[in-house]
């Protein structure tokens, strides 16, 4: 796979198609790999990148110190370059979250946002009773999963974590011989938490993000990530809020052939707005 150095840690990513360039950003614990799927859907006509995050894939682990979302979207800022400085943004849970924060800083290199219910825990800080329920729920989550890196219990992390946003018994599913891999990611996750939770963003900054928007959820994903999606519905200004019935919060690889339709069809429909406006 190709690849770039930052800060003397290698980044890897693939690259496939030609075409309007689309960076594909997937969710905590996962890597590039998660959008097969969609590179297969996009390519002839797109060119596709989809890095692997820090800690994930093909690349390496964040330096010691304070991580943050600004650290993430280094990467992303990256591929932007490489792609010419504009691109179409897809982003998947703890990738969505990044993707948001990509489009708030440098919105102009952003010709469309796709987000696929974006764990911006941020926005849930600060409004009504039912965000306060949403974020307590959240946070209890992440604290089991410190303290289960702090007890050195990576396997139980991961368990809770998938079982989380999976439903119960999915870290069952997963075959013993894949779970070691996906427990040495637990600190990562727990970073990302932290950098999702700390992000200083509060809603009504993404106002400004005036290019077309698909909010894509499950309906049976758990309460936080609903109510974010909610929340961004109504203050994203072109936005469309697509709901799959009956999926819940890894819908790009549970519901790829209802998701992917909605991303290639949302890209396609943004080529043409940003062809007619030339």
């Amino acid at each position: 796979m190709p690849g770039f150095d930052i800060g003397g840690t290698r980044i890897e990513f693939l690259e496939q198609g030609s075409g309007d360039p689309v960076i594909l950003l997937h969710s905590s614990a996962s890597s590039g790999a998660q959008w097969r799927s969609l590179v297969e859907t996009l390519r002839d006509r797109y060119r596709v990148l989809a890095p692997d995050f820090y800690g994930c894939g093909g690349t390496g682990t964040w330096r010691d110190g304070w991580f943050s979302l600004a650290d993430e979207a280094e990467i992303v800022d990256a591929l932007l370059r490489r792609a010419g400085g504009r691109a179409h943004l897809v982003g998947h849970s703890y990738g969505g979250a990044v993707a948001l924060h990509v489009a708030r800083r440098h919105s102009h290199a952003v010709r469309s946002l796709t987000l696929i219910e974006p764990v911006a825990f941020h926005l849930l800080r600060d409004d009504d009773s039912f965000n306060a329920a949403s974020f307590a729920e959240i946070l209890a989550v992440a604290g089991r999963l410190r303290l289960a890196l702090a007890d050195g219990d990576g396997e139980g992390g991961m368990a809770r974590f998938v079982d989380y946003w999976s439903g119960a018994g999915a870290w069952a599913r997963i075959p013993v011989a894949k779970r070691p891999a996906l427990s040495a990611r637990l600190e990562k996750v727990v970073l990302e938490f932290q950098a999702t939770f700390e992000e200083p963003t509060r809603l009504q900054d993404f106002w400004a993000l005036f290019m077309p928007t698909l909010l894509v959820q499950g309906s049976a994903s758990p309460l936080p990530a609903r109510h974010i999606c909610t929340q961004l519905s109504r203050v994203l200004p072109d936005v469309r809020h697509e709901i799959v019935s009956g999926a819940g919060h890894m819908l790009p690889v549970t519901h790829a052939g209802q998701v992917n339709p909605l991303i290639a069809a949302h890209l396609d429909g943004s080529r043409r707005e940003l062809a007619d406006a030339a």
